[in-house]
Formats: C-alpha cells, structure tokens, sequence
C-alpha cells in the first residue's frame, strides 16, 4: 500500500507572537473551541458505539477506529483549553498544547500494533455487522469537513494545535475508510486485511505525531485540491514551500 500523506500545520514557536489578536482573531478563536467542543461530544459517541460494534464485528480494525476516537477527544480538550480564558493570549500554551496534541498521536500505536501482530499470527476473521458499517461511513462523510475547518482554522491562529486536531480528523476518516475496506473484505475471506489496515492507520500516525512535535517549518505538504498556507511559508529566507 502507498504511502499516504496527510496535512499537517506545524507552526514555528514564534509565529503565534507575530499574529494581532483582533477582533477576527478572537472570533476565530471561538470557533476554534466551539469546533473542538462538538468533536468531544461527537467522539465519546462514536468511541463507546464504535468498541460495541467492533466487538461485535470481530474486527480489529473497527476497534482501533473506536480507541482512536478516544484519543481525538483528548486532543479536543486541549484545544478547548488552550482558547480558553487567558489561554487564548499565551504563546506558551500554544507551545504546550501542540506538543500535548502531537503525544496524542501514540497514545493508540502500542494497542494497534499488538492485537495487529497477535492477529496476523493467529488469524482474523471479521463478520460484516451494520452497526459497524454505519458508523464508519459517518466517519468518512463528517472528518473530512471537520478536519478541514480546523486546518483552516488553525492557519488563522498561528496553532498547530488547532492544525493537529484537525490532522486527527482527516486521519479518522481514512482510519474509517480503510477500516470499511478491511471489514467487508475481510468477511469475504481475506481477513489478514483487517489488521493489515490497523499497521497502516499506526504508521499513519506515528509519522503524523512526530512531524508535530516536532514542528518541523519546511513540512509543508498538503493533501491534493486544498492549499493550507502555514505560518512561515513563503517568508523571505524560509526553505519553506
């Protein structure tokens, strides 16, 4: 399977200080949080019904598409956080919470690659179930609008937060996606494609989880048909873009 690339937005540590804090800025700020407060409650849902179902559907694949919700909800409070209160005017809680987002990114990996490798060695045979199929195509129609805004978003701000989060968002779409892939295949008899998909979805994030953190400035690739400009590029003297 190709290497897929998702967007990240890493932002310099002193990009957020060259931003104004006006008016737009603070309504985007607010849209930010109001963003991030949907993806909490949306995710609790979408994790306990997701666990459910893949038990059900003895798919690892759907399972560790629920554990990921989990930790998109933890991402979504630190992005709530982070525009709240005087959080809003602090480049160091900026700093923080991306690196809070970006640890984010492997809070999932360990589970994934074991049951991943324990299924490979053991067999996976995963059995089509509605349920789980339902919510993997609410997945794959709703992320990818919501991980959009919050790049957009996170553009606006001077947040790779905000950026990350939104990375998480697009990354559960295609975690749905491939989980979709994974489960209706693997229930025609090609089961070793269930936690095949799983040790895609880690990698995925894994390489995702590093580039924020480590906030590397001239990472500036972007998924095809939306241009996500990133604070920094296009500066004079910047290697970026």
């Amino acid at each position: 399977m190709s290497e897929v690339e998702l967007p990240t937005l890493p932002i310099p540590p002193s990009a957020t200080s060259t931003l104004r804090r006006d008016a737009g800025w603070l309504r985007s700020a607010r849209r930010a949080r109001w963003l991030s407060y949907f993806s909490l409650v949306w995710m609790m849902a979408e994790g306990v019904v997701g666990l459910v179902a893949g038990a059900e559907a003895h798919s690892i694949g759907v399972i560790a598409w629920a554990i990921g919700s989990a930790v998109e909800a933890a991402a979504a409070v630190i992005v709530i956080v982070r525009f709240t209160g005087q959080n809003r005017f602090s480049d160091t809680a900026e700093q923080r919470a991306q690196k809070w987002v970006a640890g984010s990114f492997f809070v999932l990996i360990p589970y994934i690659l074991y049951e991943s490798v324990s299924r490979l060695i053991a067999g996976s045979d995963p059995h089509r179930n509605w349920l789980a199929v339902g919510l993997l195509v609410s997945s794959i129609v709703l992320m990818p609008t919501l991980g959009w805004a919050k790049l957009r978003l996170g553009s606006r701000l001077g947040s790779g937060a905000t950026a990350g989060e939104g990375t998480q968002n697009l990354l559960c779409a295609l975690q749905g996606a491939v989980g979709l892939i994974g489960l209706l295949l693997g229930s025609a008899g090609v089961g070793f494609l269930d936690p095949v998909a799983a040790l895609v979805i880690a990698g995925i994030a894994a390489k995702e989880g590093a580039e924020l953190w480590h906030g590397d400035d001239c990472s500036c690739h972007s998924m095809p048909g939306l241009e996500t400009p990133r604070a920094g590029c296009g500066d004079e003297g910047s290697a970026c873009c």
